[in-house]
């Protein structure tokens, strides 16, 4: 047992330690952590083995720190009844005799404690400067704002104060921005470090408020910055935005509610005095009652001496802050009444103390003296009433305006309110007059007693508060009325001054008011569109001259608009404007509308010099792969037009919320839409803003209905508004009918259709209800949403409870994301959709048509006898050839061709035509046949490169692309559509004497047909019910039936088709620029039997229905669980395609088909990524997208050899697909997409004679290849005699094709092609361009240096990979065991994989997945044969190769473009490479969590560390020691 062995000069050397570190100029924390790393060795005489010091909040061990069971707790009294510990451990316990010890620990005790109050006090006594510093920069903000007349006046003043409100003002420097204005203060610069706030004017105009510190200093609350500094800034935020009148009122608040608490205390007090006995019997109660009517009645306490005697209230002591009021009683009697404030506070008027609270003190003397008398008494109680009453009168006014209901609804209650705020409450008439209305109360006329208040509003419109007294009171501080209520008047003018500014705000933003239309330069605009400009946009911009013309003669809203994109998002939009006589049916034939003009342009260059020559309506800008681009652009836009409206149109799920921001805190960018595919989203677009431009005279003059839709998400307001649009304009379709032969009938219908207006927070929601309340059709609106400047829960449920309240039956669609909140939507009796459901779209179209219900030529004789009619240019053509002379002369003669053409918008036909004339009878049969080449030669032009609709004398051409039926083409057609379109307007003069570059014969059947099929036949239901297999699915759809006009088209199509049909998917999310959907759907290939067309017919309609299917399958579904995709967001179009080749024997295939990309991720010697590689084979192209062997080069040197003859022989080409036309009765249902294929061996297509100039041989004496097939040996297809001896300058024309699309689509891309070495019409062979898609991105990457880590302590490393990024979240790994593996047996290791793969995803655990050869392959002899579903929980995928089984990536392959489209980790490890290795035998030490067959699952202790560099294509996984 320890004994008290210390000495006093030891205790005293101890203490002087302690003292000594207390007492330096270091951070308390630094201090604190010194002693009790000390004490150790200072006590180490009672073996102490360690310390800790407790505070509230912190805790502080000494180095090594153990417990014992031996211990002493000392406990630390510090301030403000806090508490703390210090706790000491020894090896033995101590003795009870130990009692100079105990001493030293009680001094040292007192020595910390009162060094960690000193230090407390220091911080206070800090923090308490800082806060003056900040309070005396919010009064001089105020004094500033105050002083001068507008805010711009103000903001350099407080610019230059705003650097001494901070902690280091000698390194402080502010900035401003305000109105496109900057302020800075003086010496300013912009450093890192630096404090932001931004803030928006009742006006809508937005600024920042920056503060930046000029050196680096210690780390605090917001990087070097205090919370206090930032609350400061938020306050002069406020205050200079406006919302120090809010903050005006909150003290006028804080103010009234100390008035009612003194007068509760001058209440009490008279109660106490009047039912007691004596004075003396009062005064104890009175002291118990006083705290409560000052400020601070926590820390205030009071004391009464009266008559020798004294009363204190509770836990009564003196301080130096108090208050003191003596007295006198009738009996002459004195006394004194003292109130002490225990703690300091703020300086008010009197030290810590109110003016107001004198005056109470004042007050409650007389009240106990008795002096005043009762007149004073209830004067005091009157006077005190009035306050309350006021104070009232501001609460409720304030609450009223808050709730944002009608103007007359909320003047007349205020003017309610005001009429018993007054003294004399039954005498009083109020009346607010503004705009020409007055608003007053029962009663009112005008007297001589009468109290005005003066206001103006932000548009200069005057309007004033009125009080009026009927009968005449005693005079007071303005005639009969008070002071208290002169400044009740003045709040409540400002209440209602900000209630009409922010209306009015509303209104001027809401109605688009623009600049004064400009003076039009149409030859400047033609000529800058069509001067120095490359082919394909002169080709795009010739477009809008011809085809827009007529958009020049005709008045609307929205005529012209900007849109900035790449080439190819522009003629996507071109060419799908189809859209819009989807939507107007009928109308569009009758010319009730016009078309917008949209001027594409693709550079920021471009837009503002467009800007400089043509004046817009709208600018709509595409988000493209840089975000900030068209944030600048809309700056530099705004800077030229500050009126003209700009757009956002995005395209990726991920950007929305970073472009919501944007949107949100910038002034360039007025509103945000996300586009999906679907071009129906401009049309949504330019209606909308229509819409909210028209309704308010629409509705007054036509009484339109309106559909409210408050929704704040632009995901679904851009999915909602084309979908209600659809059911609008629907309708109108189905009444025009009905008046058909009523011109102006129809015009009416189609004007009085129903407008669509969006409001995204409540405060718009409120006004636009109230100001069309009267003409609502329905409100559909969501829960969450932004009110009063916050995000509110239940804004959704406030706004539809006070729809309710006035329009009980109005059809009501309450949405949210959370299915709890149905009940609410139960509880207020409306339809509830779920945003979550797979059925969104669906049940918002259900329930909303449940609840909502020019011409043709007339040729005539001589005598205006009708003899003819035309409804189409074809009708018209017809009429022409068979019309009588004096017929087709008095329409001549007339011009009424040209106008009639012009009306139809076929611009420069009507231009062609209208300067010919006919000069007599004679020259009838010369002018008929020329202007029927004219029309002939226009049309065969017009179609050239396009994509237009089946009609029944439609010839399917190499030339265009057609479609059979309505809606998007789904991303693929787009494709082929712009594809289409380059050929034939690029220019391809080097290479075209040699090879013709074409596409095949192309048929598109568009979405609409799909969600026909599927309503149609009833099969939503079935294909979303749990537990149905894709088997069952499949069996469904073949059962439905097509509609009989697509049977008839397609009978048409198969009729001008000799070859065989590719039967493609094209849905809207295919080969998109974020996800590929590589192979997900499903293709098929039909033999088209010539003899039996109808037999041809039916398995034409199996093929298009299992593409329908094929939305639905398993490999779908997986896919789309990976990447996050809905299946209620994908339509399918198919594309019908007249298959490439030539038919041998039995079988028919392509000589050459093949894949090309622009960016080639794995470059050889001196070739660079940015050039591209192709892969190349014979026979159809599902050999090479389905990872099987194919010969891959560069475009750009395709003589260099990129394989080793050894590689070259390992490699080459065995076998190639071709279709069998002997099979007939094919079932695509079982057997699939190869049902109709078959393998076939080089060794036939030799027979055919297909393979002359597509092979070599190999000569094993010599080890060489010997182009051609002249000498003995095994056949290598490398395609030499095309690729080194030109035979088609194949790599010429891939070069050209692959720098031409990627130009125009602004990305790297991918091409699919096939090549038929025939010799076609005009004698040269023809490149055929399949398809086309977007690759992913790939050149931005952060650069990770994996030199830095030791590769031989890795577990994987290599130098060819793709990916970008650090992933520190797997520990399992699946592995195929290399001893084990059996290339004749992948397929059973494909069901090994695919059942770990669902034990993984089910566990919700990432893995590394590790095997050999090509994952994906459809060839089980080149790798594991899965599908992307079977593997989809893999976030690493490594391949890699073995003794007698190398490795050659699937590169090109479906497989190979999904999975780096979604980052996941893609490794390739050679053994035949010195510098990349696994480490097997750390794997196979690893403990086993599942093994199969082939494969191991390990799982490490702590998560591996994946570090991918995407630009040196080096990657190492490492473990996390």
């Amino acid at each position: 047992m320890l004994t008290d062995i210390f000495t006093k000069k030891e205790s005293l050397n101890c203490l002087n330690t302690v003292v000594a570190l207390t007492t330096t100029e270091r951070q308390m924390e630094i201090v604190l952590q010194e002693i009790v790393d000390q004490l150790p060795k200072l006590l180490s005489r009672v073996d102490i083995v360690s310390s800790i010091l407790t505070t509230p909040s912190s805790k502080y061990k000494s180095i090594g720190f153990i417990k014992t069971q031996y211990s002493d707790k000392l406990i630390l009294n510090l301030s403000q009844g806090k508490k703390g510990s210090l706790k000491l451990y020894y090896k033995e316990e101590l003795s009870k005799e130990a009692k100079e010890y105990k001493k030293l620990l009680t001094i040292l005790t007192t020595i910390i404690t009162g060094y960690i109050s000193k230090m407390e006090l220091n911080n206070l006594y800090y923090d308490h400067n800082e806060r003056v510093k900040e309070l005396n920069s919010i009064h001089l903000t105020n004094m500033i704002l105050k002083k001068n007349p507008t805010l711009t006046d103000s903001l350099q003043e407080i610019c230059d104060l705003l650097p001494e409100a901070w902690q280091y003002p000698k390194f402080t420097v502010a900035r401003i921005y305000f109105d496109n204005k900057i302020f800075t203060s003086r010496k300013f610069k912009e450093t890192s470090w630096s404090l932001k706030k931004s803030f928006e004017t009742p006006d809508k105009k937005k600024g920042t408020l920056e503060i930046f510190y000029l050196k680096d200093f210690p780390i605090s609350d917001f990087g070097p910055f205090l919370k206090e500094e930032k609350s400061l800034l938020d306050v002069l935020a406020s205050i200079i935005s406006g919302a120090y009148t809010n903050n005006s009122l909150q003290t006028l608040l804080e103010v009234n509610t100390e008035r009612l608490k003194e007068l509760r205390g001058l209440n009490k007090t008279s109660e106490i005095l009047k039912n007691s006995a004596s004075i003396e019997e009062s005064l104890q109660e009175i002291c118990n009652i006083l705290p409560e009517a000052w400020k601070h009645p926590e820390d205030t306490v009071v004391r009464i001496n009266f008559n020798k005697m004294i009363f204190t209230s509770v836990n009564f002591r003196e301080s130096i802050w108090v208050q003191r009021q003596s007295f006198e009683s009738p009996g002459s009697q004195k006394g004194e009444i003292e109130v002490f404030l225990l703690k300091e506070y703020p300086t008010e008027d009197e030290g810590p103390f109110l003016k107001e609270e004198r005056d109470l003190l004042i007050n409650l003397s007389h009240l106990i003296s008795g002096t005043a008398g009762s007149n004073i008494l209830k004067k005091l109680i009157s006077e005190n009433n009035e306050r309350l009453k006021e104070l009232r009168a501001i609460n409720r006014t304030s609450k009223i305006i808050s709730e944002c209901k009608p103007v007359d609804e909320t003047m007349s209650k205020i003017i309610s309110i005001l009429q018993v705020s007054w003294q004399y409450p039954e005498y009083t008439a109020v009346k607010i007059h503004y705009e020409g209305r007055d608003y007053i109360t029962p009663g009112y006329k005008e007297t001589t007693w009468s109290q005005d208040e003066n206001f103006i509003t932000i548009d200069n419109n005057k309007g004033y508060i009125r009080v009026v007294y009927l009968k005449e009171f005693p005079q007071a501080y303005e005639g009969p009325f008070l002071k208290e209520e002169r400044d009740l008047l003045v709040n409540i003018g400002k209440l209602i001054t900000s209630y009409f500014n922010d209306n009015k705000g509303r209104d001027i933003f809401r109605s688009n008011i623009h600049e004064k239309r400009e003076v039009e330069k149409p030859e400047e605009y033609k000529k800058t569109l069509t001067t120095n400009k490359k082919p394909l946009q002169q080709y795009f911009n010739q477009q809008v001259i011809d085809k827009y013309i007529y958009l020049d003669m005709m008045k609307y809203k929205v005529k012209e608009i900007l849109f900035v994109s790449t080439f190819y998002d522009a003629f996507i939009l071109e060419n799908e404007d189809g859209f819009f006589e989807r939507f107007m049916g009928e109308i569009y034939q009758y010319s009730l509308f016009s078309l917008p003009r949209i001027t594409g342009v693709t550079t920021s260059e471009e837009a503002l010099e467009m800007l400089d020559s043509k004046s817009f309506d709208l600018v709509i800008l595409m988000a493209g792969l840089d975000r900030e681009a068209p944030v600048l652009l809309s700056e530099k836009i705004k800077n030229k037009r500050p009126s003209l409206p700009i757009y956002l149109l995005i395209n990726q799920k991920s950007n929305i919320k970073h472009f919501e921001d944007k949107v949100a805190s910038t002034n360039s960018l007025d509103n945000l839409f996300f586009w999906n595919g679907d071009s129906e989203i401009l049309f949504s677009i330019v209606k909308s803003k229509e819409d909210m431009t028209n309704v308010e005279n629409d509705t007054k003059v036509g009484l339109v209905r309106v559909i409210l839709m408050v929704e704040d998400s632009c995901l679904y307001y851009s999915k909602y508004l084309p979908m209600l649009y659809g059911i609008v304009f629907g309708q109108v379709q189905r009444l025009l009918p009905e008046v058909e032969k009523k011109e102006l009938d129809k015009i009416c219908k189609m004007r009085s259709r129903p407008k669509i207006l969006l409001a995204k927070n409540y405060e718009d929601a409120m006004q636009l209800f109230n100001k069309y309340r009267d003409y609502l059709l329905c409100v559909i609106s969501d829960i969450e949403f932004d009110h009063g400047g916050q995000l509110d829960k239940n804004a959704g449920i406030d706004f539809i409870k006070h729809v309710k309240s006035h329009k009980m039956k109005l059809p009501i669609i309450l949405q949210s994301s959370n299915g709890k909140n149905k009940q609410q939507a139960d509880d207020l009796d409306v339809f509830f959709i779920n945003k979550n459901s797979d059925t969104l779209l669906n049940d918002l179209k259900k329930y909303l048509n449940a609840y909502l219900g020019f011409g043709n030529f007339i040729f005539q004789d001589l005598n205006g006898k009708k003899i003819a009619e035309a409804r189409t240019l074809k009708e018209f053509e017809k009429q022409l050839r068979v019309v009588p002379d004096e017929t087709f002369y008095l329409h001549a003669t007339q011009n009424q061709y040209s106008i009639w053409l012009m009306a139809r918008g076929e611009i420069t036909l009507a231009k062609t035509i209208n300067p010919m004339r006919i000069e007599s009878l004679d020259n009838i049969s010369l002018t008929r046949e020329y202007l029927l080449n004219i029309i002939g030669d226009y049309q065969a032009e017009k179609k050239k490169g396009k994509v237009f609709r089946f009609e029944e004398d439609t010839k399917f051409t190499e030339k265009n692309i057609v479609t059979i039926a309505g809606g998007s083409l789904g991303g693929k057609g787009r494709g082929l559509a712009f594809i289409n379109t380059l050929i034939y307007n690029s220019d391809f003069s080097t290479i075209s004497s040699e090879i013709n570059i074409r596409t095949p014969k192309t048929a598109i059947i568009g979405t609409k047909e799909f969600d026909t099929f599927i309503s149609r036949n009833k099969l939503y239901d079935k294909v979303i019910s749990k537990g149905r297999s894709f088997h069952d699915i499949k069996l469904a759809f073949l059962a439905g039936k097509l509609s009989s006009g697509l049977e008839h088209k397609l009978f048409k199509f198969i009729g001008q088709i000799k070859n065989p049909i590719a039967v493609r998917s094209s849905s809207l999310s295919e080969d998109s620029f974020t996800q590929p959907f590589a192979g997900v759907y499903h293709t098929y290939i039909l033999p088209n039997n010539r003899e039996n067309k109808t037999l041809t017919l039916e398995k034409l309609k199996e093929s298009i229905k299992l593409v329908f299917a094929s939305v639905f399958s398993d490999e779908a579904q997986g896919y789309y669980k990976a990447i996050h995709h809905r299946m209620e967001d994908e339509k399918m179009a198919v594309i019908l395609q007249e298959l490439v080749g030539n038919k041998y024997d039995d079988y028919y295939y392509p000589h050459i088909s093949g894949t090309a990309c622009s960016y080639n991720y794995y470059p050889v010697a001196h070739m660079k990524p940015e050039e591209g590689f192709a892969m190349t084979a014979l026979g159809l192209g599902s050999y090479v997208v389905e990872g099987m062997n194919s010969y891959r080069f560069s475009p750009k040197y395709p003589n260099v050899d990129m394989y080793s003859n050894k590689d070259l022989i390992n490699s080459s080409q065995v076998k190639f697909y071709a279709l069998d036309c002997r099979r007939e009765n094919m079932d695509y249902a079982v057997d699939g997409e190869l049902a109709s294929l078959t393998l076939l061996n080089i060794s036939e297509a030799e027979k055919h004679g297909s393979l002359k100039h597509c092979a070599s041989v190999y000569d094993q004496q010599n080890d060489r290849v010997v182009p051609g097939l002249s000498t003995p040996g095994p056949r290598i297809l490398n395609f030499a005699n095309i690729l080194k001896y030109n035979y088609i300058p194949l790599a010429k024309t891939l070069e050209i094709l692959l720098n031409t699309l990627k130009e125009s689509l602004g990305s790297p891309v991918e091409i699919e092609f096939a090549v038929d070495l025939n010799k076609a019409e005009n004698g040269v062979p023809t490149f055929y361009l399949l398809q086309t898609k977007p690759m992913v991105d790939s050149s931005n990457f952060i650069h990770f240096d994996i030199d830095q880590f030791k590769k031989s302590e890795s577990l994987l490393y290599t130098q060819t990979s793709l990916g970008n990024g650090e992933i520190d979240n797997i520990c399992d790994v699946i592995y195929v065991d290399k001893d084990l593996f059996d290339k004749m047996k992948t397929l059973e290791m494909v069901e090994e994989i695919e059942y770990l793969n669902r034990v993984m995803m089910n566990e919700k655990r990432p893995y590394i997945l590790i095997g050999p050869g090509r994952w994906g392959t459809r060839d089980q002899f080149l790798g594991i044969p899965v599908n992307w579903a079977q593997i989809s929980y893999a976030k690493i995928i490594v391949e890699i190769s073995l003794d007698n089984f190398p490795l050659d990536s699937s590169l090109g392959s479906h497989f190979f473009h999904n999975v780096t489209s979604m980052n996941i980790g893609y490794f390739s490890v050679n053994n035949q490479k010195n510098a990349e290795f696994i480490n097997w035998d750390r794997l196979y030490k690893e403990e086993v969590i599942h093994k199969t067959n082939f494969f191991r699952h390990i799982r490490f202790s702590k998560p591996l560390k994946v570090i991918m560099d995407g630009r040196s294509k080096k990657s190492i996984i490492i473990e996390d020691v």
